[in-house]
């Protein structure tokens, strides 16, 4: 056995590993593996059948403490989605009071104070085609290059119980270039507001976002939103809504003047024993045009969907899902990315 120890020792020694724990910052790592089989039933000609669903996760949570108390922590995201990433993170300091302060990619206050609405789970395939602007979430105008910062108060800001307020702002390159659209200069802000309401816990979140545009000819900024939500808490019952509107410049190649855009979405879940039960939906609009033009065509999408899913053992569960989608680009249906889908499947999680 003393052999063993020895050989163990030498080993670790030779690839490097001995001061692995005397690094001084903390590491720990989290995961998934999700396998499962998904069945689109879509209209006109499209294809529709069952597809294999593959996908994994893989990221490391970095932190240290300083002698003063303040933390410092960032991440490197490994595998997304089944495909191989190597994205570091930003860089976050916690400092004593409870407030934080995000550097590089440092994110939004506007995305960051939208409360938790449920949403149904499971990989249900039907997807959107490349023309329809319309929105798909509250943040859907949370636009910002990697360069700038986030800070958020820490709870019971200025005194009030349960007020949590945020700033940020992102500065871009202006790389402009012909038919592409890219943040500037971005300003945010969001607060956020927990109370109880008798046996109800009620978060309600409301966020900001100007984003001004690196191409010359848009009419509209990158993007200008305001969101808010709502969640409700009441044992094991959890009911979520939330809306948002604004107008900007879509995310698609190539890139168009979106306006009058909205998106309302909610949801509610149960949770008895293992089990969680969960419905949700949603729908967005928006007017498209090319760039240097007002938005003309109609375009939305709404979706409505369910899932059960239920904790096998602790750190497996199985997920039953469903989802009907009907998309429209410019008044009109679009069949093949329209109709309903059914996912099962379980994942592993580490």
């Amino acid at each position: 056995m003393k052999k063993e120890l020895l050989i163990a020792s030498a080993l670790t020694a030779s690839f490097g590993l001995a001061n692995v724990a005397e690094a001084g910052a903390n590491v720990s790592y989290s995961g998934s593996v999700t396998r499962g089989v998904t069945q689109d039933d879509v209209g006109g000609a499209a294809a529709a059948g069952h597809t294999a669903v593959t996908t994994g996760e893989l990221s490391f949570a970095i932190d240290q403490t300083t002698d003063a108390g303040t933390k410092w922590s960032t991440s490197l995201s490994v595998v997304d989605e089944g495909g191989a990433e190597g994205d570091p993170g930003g860089l976050t300091l916690t400092f004593t009071d409870g407030s934080t302060l995000d550097l590089i990619e440092a994110g939004s206050a506007f995305g960051g104070a939208i409360a938790s609405i449920p949403g149904a789970g499971g990989s249900q395939g039907i997807t959107n085609t490349s023309t329809n602007s319309a929105p798909g979430d509250l943040d859907w105008a949370d636009a910002s290059d990697a360069v700038g910062f986030d800070w958020g108060s820490a709870a019971d800001f200025g005194g009030v119980d349960g007020l949590t307020v945020g700033i940020s702002a992102a500065v871009g390159n202006d790389t402009y270039a012909t038919g592409s659209a890219g943040a500037e200069v971005t300003y945010s802000a969001g607060l956020t507001y927990a109370t109880d309401a008798g046996d109800t816990a009620v978060t309600v979140g409301a966020g900001f976002i100007q984003a001004s545009t690196d191409n010359d000819v848009a009419l509209n900024d990158q993007a200008s939103s305001v969101a808010l939500s709502i969640s409700a808490v009441t044992g094991n019952l959890t009911l979520g809504a939330g809306f948002s509107n604004g107008s900007g410049i879509s995310g698609k190649s190539p890139a168009t003047e979106i306006d009058a855009v909205t998106w309302t979405e909610v949801g509610a879940k149960y949770v008895s024993g293992d089990m969680t039960l969960t419905v949700s939906g949603g729908s967005g609009s928006a007017d498209d045009g090319a760039l240097g033009a007002a938005g003309t065509g109609d375009d939305s999408t709404s979706n409505v969907s369910g899932s059960i899913a239920y904790t096998i053992v602790d750190g497996i569960v199985g997920t039953i899902g469903y989802t009907d989608v009907e998309n429209s680009d410019d008044g009109t249906s679009i069949a093949g990315n329209s109709g309903s889908s059914w996912y099962v499947g379980a994942t592993v999680s580490f």
